[in-house]
């Protein structure tokens, strides 16, 4: 899945999750905690591993359970307030629902690999052997079902999201606002 597919699925979920667990839509610095936490996996795995060498597979450290278990362990420890602990949640539900966002081609009927989930107990997954270039990733898109699934997905998170008052906007306009003052 693509960035935006993530940042949709991330989204959608938080807000659920917000729905359920605060009564309300997402706030603020939870929402840019969350479209951070949707990208994380990406960020560290496929720099590391096709730029650097240092990880096996552009899915492996980052995107698996283990680490994320580890990371939520060590930000429940030393977060205690409730905003630290809201935006903490937020960032682990954009980094979980990406985990489970790149299984996307199993509801197209597509085989995939998911021994990353389970890294480094399990192997890589052979189509993420080698390496590769972030730039010829993205000239390799084909516009195929994924595609078209991360952008269906993108518009009606984009929807949702103006129907909850575009939040984390407003935070980030006043945070650059008063960083320039």
């Amino acid at each position: 899945m693509l960035p935006w597919g993530h940042a949709a699925v991330g989204y959608l979920c938080y807000t659920l999750y917000s729905r359920l667990s605060y009564r309300g839509p997402p706030v603020g610095a939870a929402v840019l905690a969350l479209a951070v936490g949707t990208q994380f996996p990406d960020l560290i795995d496929k720099p590391m591993a096709w730029t650097f060498g240092v990880f096996p597979s552009g899915r492996s450290f980052a995107h698996s359970l283990l680490t994320l278990a580890v990371v939520a362990g060590v930000l429940y420890a030393i977060y205690r307030n409730r905003a630290e602990l809201v935006t903490a949640t937020a960032f682990l539900v954009g980094w979980a629902s990406h985990l489970f966002a790149d299984a996307y081609p199993l509801l197209f009927g597509e085989p995939t690999c998911l021994r990353y989930l389970l890294w480094p107990v399990f192997g890589v997954c052979p189509y993420e052997e080698g390496s590769r270039s972030i730039v010829g990733h993205l000239l390799a898109i084909e516009l195929g079902n994924g595609i078209w699934f991360g952008i269906g997905l993108t518009a009606v998170a984009g929807v949702v999201w103006l129907y909850d008052g575009a939040p984390g906007a407003r935070y980030l306009l006043r945070s650059v606002a008063n960083r320039l003052q």
